[in-house]
């Protein structure tokens, strides 16, 4: 099954990192957020990608078109020009890096890498949000429940902690929380190829408004809720959250092995 990653955005609220860059190639403990996200669902068996690229796409190209290199030790020599690899990893992805252009919006990018999926049921996620998410949970709830399309739902920490009060005295302080009442799209979706009727086909296409609310109003989308961990990196101090986590050596979503 084929997982379509949508990495072609501006990234505007991380935009201290995204001038050079598009947000899926932000750095997490080294290795660029995209590469984490393909790990999760490499870890689960699914090792086909669709990456629809915009904002900076040569950028993931030239990530992948030398991830051999990069992820090598290497032994060169100066005057032949010789390069040797030293002990190089590969991963067993296969992965198609279209430019779905730079204006387009969510939607309309998915709509784009249509004739990539074929008429085969596909996953789909945002190249911003890593999980411990086991995603072949999520594709057993929708061909149970047999709808076009099924959405993880999450509950996100509070961005800030609450204090609850008697009269003017303090009786308790909670630091962030996970939200608890809701929950909101966390990715990480599977899909028919039913959904592409309700796309129009423009690039001003929005996923959420144009996709995900249709399906909803048509009694097409089931929802897998996740209680477990989930973070998106939206802002520096999100980026800061994963930074730490994976530095731990405890980071949530890291359940391969090295």
């Amino acid at each position: 099954m084929k997982t379509v990653i949508l990495a072609g955005g501006f990234g505007t609220r991380l935009s201290e990192e995204t001038v050079a860059i598009p947000k899926p190639m932000v750095s997490i403990g080294g290795k660029p957020l995209i590469w984490h996200i393909m790990k999760i669902y490499g870890f689960r068996g699914f090792r086909d990608f669709c990456v629809a690229l915009g904002y900076k796409a040569e950028v993931v190209k030239n990530y992948f078109i030398h991830f051999s290199e990069l992820e090598a030790d290497l032994a060169v020599d100066l005057k032949t020009g010789k390069i040797d690899k030293i002990g190089s990893h590969h991963e067993d992805w296969k992965i198609q890096l279209i430019d779905t252009g730079i204006n387009t919006l969510t939607g309309g990018r998915l709509k784009r890498i249509q004739r990539y999926i074929g008429n085969n049921t596909f996953m789909l996620t945002y190249g911003d949000g890593v999980t411990d998410l086991d995603i072949n949970k999520v594709i057993a709830m929708h061909k149970k429940r047999g709808k076009l399309a099924t959405v993880t739902a999450v509950r996100p920490t509070a961005r800030f902690g609450g204090i609850h009060f008697k009269d003017d005295l303090v009786i308790s302080f909670a630091e962030k929380q996970k939200v608890h009442e809701g929950w909101v799209n966390g990715g990480f979706m599977v899909m028919e190829p039913g959904v592409f009727d309700y796309l129009n086909g423009g690039d001003g296409d929005v996923l959420e408004l144009d996709l995900l609310e249709r399906l909803a109003a048509n009694n097409q989308l089931a929802g897998y809720k996740h209680e477990g961990y989930w973070q998106c990196m939206d802002t520096l101090r999100e980026r800061q959250i994963l930074e730490e986590q994976w530095a731990s050596g405890k980071a949530p979503w890291k359940l391969w092995k090295d």
